[in-house]
């Protein structure tokens, strides 16, 4: 969905093509390599996209020992789309490396949407913490599986722990409109 999202988020400042938008992830940091994000897979949710009516293509340029350039813009449809599919990344999302296209085209969705989407996901995740604490003393432990289980009870503690701090600091960030 996060490159879906992101080709629609191109092609409503300017018709592109899969290369070019490779190359724009690539330069300066390699995000494109960080994300595992090849030419064929940006081809592949650009057909997508494509089958789905949200982009189309309005341009090939034919040049002489090189592939076709299919050049693509986005539909009506996919400027409808582009909101929800925001929306749903973000309603979706485990935690915030997860919401990184989202929260980089917040320019296409409502900030207090978003903002409310956040404040729920992180009550869940709250909810989860009380679950977890005292997990030590609702599980058996006995000396084969006592290390085993302050290990995997430290580990969930200190995820859910991590998760919280950073939704608390992007609501804070989104509510100040510093992001």
């Amino acid at each position: 969905m996060s490159i879906q999202i992101f080709i629609l988020s191109k092609l409503m400042e300017d018709n592109s093509y899969p290369y070019k938008l490779k190359k724009q992830l690539s330069e300066p940091i390699p995000f494109d390599q960080l994300g595992g994000l090849t030419e064929s897979k940006l081809y592949y949710h650009f057909e997508s996209l494509a089958k789905k009516g949200l982009v189309e293509v309005v341009e090939i340029i034919k040049e002489e020992h090189r592939p076709d350039k299919q050049i693509f813009e986005i539909t009506d449809k996919g400027r409808e789309a582009l909101p929800k599919l925001i929306y749903k990344l973000f309603e979706n999302a485990d935690d915030v490396k997860e919401m990184v296209v989202g929260l980089a085209n917040l320019k296409y969705v409502n900030r207090d949407d978003v903002i409310e989407i956040m404040k729920k996901k992180l009550q869940k995740i709250k909810g989860h913490q009380k679950k977890i604490d005292g997990f030590e003393e609702r599980v058996q432990i006995d000396n084969e599986n006592e290390k085993f289980i302050e290990f995997l009870s430290s580990y969930i503690s200190n995820r859910v722990e991590h998760t919280i701090y950073w939704l608390e600091e992007l609501i804070k960030r989104l509510e100040q409109d510093q992001i």
